[in-house]
């Protein structure tokens, strides 16, 4: 067991799907995989494993935010050895051609976070995208007909700042396309692990024009996300 995964090492596989949702995480395991079990119910941010196309995949919530997403990658990638990680979330586009319930595969990801700071001082750490897995991601998407972008996104350490307007009108000049809060941290961890990340990205609400979906929409468009995330991993 690890300090916050409450499971033996051979419990996870290691290819690991990553929602925020832990009750997410829930529906997509009962919904998409077969013979199911339940590794982690610490703190309530659950974790299941079970069999897609007869390959073990395990989908493991994270929480909301940087700080949350580190713990439980870091305890995946350096205590059960996970390989491949990719994030399965929300975000809210700021780009006026990235409507809602579109799909983002994220090449990259800005941050404001104190953590790259942190780690990197003066140096500005560029997160990015696992090739092979954005590749991928990007031919399955197509042979599933599901609308997608490909783009960089900014990962805020903050849901409420009261700069948003005055960084998304930034971001938005120089081509982001969404704001989320967790990809940066994925995709820093990867590089320095050296394994494979992704960052699947479902737009739940428009900022620029103050649009959101409804719970039914945004379940239907994370089925989707969801078929992606799974046929990168294993199909």
């Amino acid at each position: 067991m690890s300090t916050h995964i409450g499971a033996e090492k051979d419990a996870v596989a290691s290819k690991v799907l990553l929602p925020g949702d832990p009750l997410r995480a829930e529906y997509i395991a009962k919904t998409y995989l077969k013979e199911v079990v339940c590794y982690n119910k610490v703190r309530g941010m659950y974790g299941f494993s079970g069999l897609y196309k007869g390959e073990r995949v395990s989908i493991q919530g994270s929480g909301m935010g940087m700080p949350s997403f580190s713990i439980y990658a870091t305890e995946l990638i350096t205590f059960y050895g996970a390989k491949q990680l990719i994030r399965i979330g929300s975000c809210g586009s700021i780009n006026h051609e990235v409507k809602l319930k579109d799909l983002i595969l994220t090449t990259s990801s800005h941050t404001d976070s104190g953590m790259n700071r942190e780690r990197f001082g003066t140096i500005s750490f560029a997160p990015t995208a696992s090739f092979s897995l954005l590749k991928k991601a990007d031919e399955k998407a197509q042979e599933l007909k599901v609308p997608y972008h490909l783009g960089s996104v900014f990962t805020s350490d903050q849901f409420y700042d009261d700069r948003a307007e005055e960084k998304n009108t930034l971001l938005q000049r120089y081509g982001t396309l969404a704001v989320e809060m967790e990809s940066a941290e994925l995709y820093t961890l990867c590089s320095r692990y050296g394994v494979e990340g992704l960052s699947l990205l479902t737009v739940s609400d428009h900022i620029l024009e103050e649009t959101a979906l409804s719970s039914e929409e945004r379940q239907i468009g994370f089925n989707q996300m969801i078929m992606v995330a799974l046929e990168t991993l294993v199909g």
